[in-house]
């Protein structure tokens, strides 16, 4: 009787693989022979539908049974048979790979596929002074290299590792348990796939060692605290010829003794005398460049006055612009006052609360004191 492997699996010609392998997997499930311990004909139904699945999910042999039927693997056309009655290798297996594989490793993956170096991170202090002016540090950092001795290869010099028979090289072996095929590292190589029988004294058959290693790192001017730098390449080695992981430079700028950074603007604290502020006139105040600039205040400047120096803060980064400084004025009172120093105070004093001057010397507090005998109704 002509095989229908459609009809088997009870799908129709024009089936996608998806539709298919459904088909297959709720088929497999029921018909699985552990599950029909109590029915003879379970087993041989589950033979028919592995066969079917596996002829169906194969582009070229579904082709070839499209065109010529079951005799295309029966042998009576000349080619190679091979299809008969069997449990299938590839069908129930495959559908508990695309259920579990990721959980247990993945399918086809080779234990001794290169591997790609650990990325590494190097933290850097930064001052504020270095930020601005951007600088070429040098770093030394601690780091897995490729062993010279071996070559990363891990095996003595003038030999090397050895196929494992054990998994066939897959790093993985599996093993029928029941209702399951279970896929495990495989014990004798340990998951490699290749088993080194004399191993490079110097790196003890890993492919690395420890080294230290000095870098330069280019920073950039403007940069900030959280900011990180790439190094393409120089992480850690790779495993059995992979690629080097990336080396990231995270930048911590230290808090400054005199200004303080928000973004690209800076701010300085500037205390000031009493009598200057009075009297108004010039003053002299730092910048980040290690400079200093002159900046007039007017008369009368009062405590947290704030004045902007355009072009003064912080460089920008990836720009020629920079941001501006900001002053906050500070206005000290005299401590430790010899006697004349006291009298002369309190002559002022005296002048400034006789006549037409009260009040426009001290407009605020004359104010505030005013509303102070409107409030008690003096």
């Amino acid at each position: 009787m002509e095989k229908d492997f459609y009809k088997t699996l009870g799908v129709d010609k024009s089936a996608d693989a998806a539709e298919i392998k459904k088909a297959y997997r709720k088929l497999a499930m029921k018909l699985h022979p552990d599950q029909n311990k109590d029915d003879p004909k379970a087993e041989e139904q589950f033979k028919e539908i592995n066969e079917a699945y596996d002829i169906l999910k194969d582009d070229q042999k579904r082709a070839a049974f499209d065109q010529y039927g079951g005799a295309a693997f029966d042998g009576s056309m000349g080619g190679g048979g091979g299809g008969g009655h069997h449990r299938g290798g590839g069908g129930f297996s495959d559908i508990f790979e695309d259920m579990f594989g990721d959980a247990m490793g993945g399918r086809g993956g080779r234990g001794n596929a290169p591997t790609r170096g650990s990325d590494m991170q190097y933290n850097m202090d930064l001052s504020l002074e270095d930020a601005y002016e951007g600088k070429e540090a040098k770093i030394k950092i601690p780091v897995n290299d490729e062993c010279d001795e071996c070559d990363g290869s891990g095996a003595k010099q003038g030999t090397s590792a050895k196929h494992c028979s054990s998994c066939d090289g897959q790093g993985r072996v599996r093993q029928q348990q029941g209702f399951f095929t279970i896929e495990r590292t495989c014990p004798t190589c340990h998951g490699e796939g290749s088993i080194i029988k004399d191993l490079c004294s110097k790196c003890s058959g890993s492919g690395r060692v420890r080294k230290s290693k000095t870098l330069k790192v280019n920073i950039p001017a403007g940069m900030e605290s959280g900011r990180r730098i790439r190094l393409s390449g120089e992480g850690e080695a790779g495993i059995r010829g992979g690629e080097r992981g990336d080396l990231y430079v995270m930048i911590n700028v230290k808090p400054h003794k005199l200004f303080q950074r928000e973004g690209a603007n800076l701010y300085c604290r500037v205390p000031i005398t009493v009598t200057r502020a009075a009297l108004g006139g010039e003053i002299e105040v730092p910048t980040i460049k290690g400079t200093r600039a002159t900046m007039k205040i007017p008369a009368g400047t009062q405590t947290s006055q704030q004045f902007r120096l355009r072009g003064k803060g912080m460089s920008i980064l990836n720009s020629s612009a920079h941001g501006d400084m900001y002053i906050n004025i500070f206005v000290e009172t005299p401590v430790n006052l010899n006697k004349k120093q006291q009298e002369l105070l309190k002559d002022l004093d005296k002048s400034m609360s006789e006549g037409k001057s009260a009040g426009n010397n001290s407009p605020e507090s004359s104010g505030f004191f005013k509303k102070i005998r409107e409030f008690w109704g003096d």
